[in-house]
């Protein structure tokens, strides 16, 4: 098995993960998976109606069912609040509750501010901010009343590098993480008395997805970042969620925090 995750952490409990379909989602589904959770996969791209690029939710979802965990491959577009609150209320009558969000699903767009169509910039800042914070707000309901949840936001190492940021012309990707970070520390404290932990991971270095070999199909990845590794990440955070709540926590930083047991 690719994963595995010998204690079983999350066992009995339910992720929705967003952006699901490849890539870091597809990653983390499956790390959830093997440490016990069943999984809502939740993405545009499915088997009836596939993207340019490869993966479904579909597909993720038959990979968790294979490691022994329930799944539900669940369609869904972020920037439609009724779908997304469409996508809890399945998982709520699937699955009966909602343990984990992993916000996760990102676009980008790369051009320099002012060559950047004002309707790419409001789609970036929606999906990547918008669609975050359409999930929380259908999630919490559920989570409030069971008096127990963590919420993981994914951000980008680009957010602290403004030269960076320009040179890749990612402007308004990297506004929408900057902003997803702020939106963890300032919700974590709202909900913590409710028992529910927020916190980020923050991905300092490049990751070689399928969008990224995409971008520069003949781009060397091999000193890259694997999706695995942030999916680890991810579980480091979900599954310490009450001590990590309203932190921001690169992979880096996640990692060597499970190294040393933490």
């Amino acid at each position: 098995m690719l994963y595995h995750s010998p204690q079983m952490e999350l066992e009995g409990r339910v992720a929705i993960v967003t952006g699901a379909s490849r890539g870091i989602g597809r990653s983390i589904a499956l790390v959830l998976a093997a440490a016990g959770a069943d999984v809502v996969c939740a993405a545009r791209s499915t088997d009836a109606s596939p993207s340019r690029l490869p993966g479904t939710v579909d597909q993720t979802a038959r990979q968790v069912e294979a490691l022994g965990r329930r799944a539900l491959a669940a369609p869904c577009d972020l920037r439609d609040e009724s779908q997304v609150r469409a996508l809890v209320e399945r998982t709520m009558a699937s699955f009966g509750s909602v343990d984990l969000l992993i916000n996760n699903a990102a676009v980008n767009y790369r051009a320099p501010f002012v060559e950047t169509p004002a309707a790419r910039w409001d789609l970036v800042l929606d999906v990547n901010l918008g669609g975050s914070v359409r999930a929380i707000r259908a999630v919490l309901p559920h989570m409030i009343e069971r008096g127990s949840g963590a919420i993981v936001n994914v951000s980008s190492g680009a957010v602290t590098d403004a030269r960076v940021s320009a040179d890749l012309g990612i402007i308004a990707y990297t506004v929408s993480k900057a902003a997803v970070e702020k939106l963890t520390e300032t919700m974590a404290l709202e909900v913590e008395p409710r028992g529910i932990a927020v916190s980020c991971l923050r991905i300092e270095s490049p990751v070689a997805t399928e969008g990224a070999r995409a971008v520069d199909p003949g781009g060397d990845v091999s000193a890259w970042e694997r999706p695995e590794a942030v999916a680890e990440a991810v579980l480091w955070l979900a599954t310490r969620a009450p001590d990590q709540t309203g932190r921001i926590v690169t992979v880096g930083e996640a990692r060597q925090e499970a190294a040393r047991g933490g």
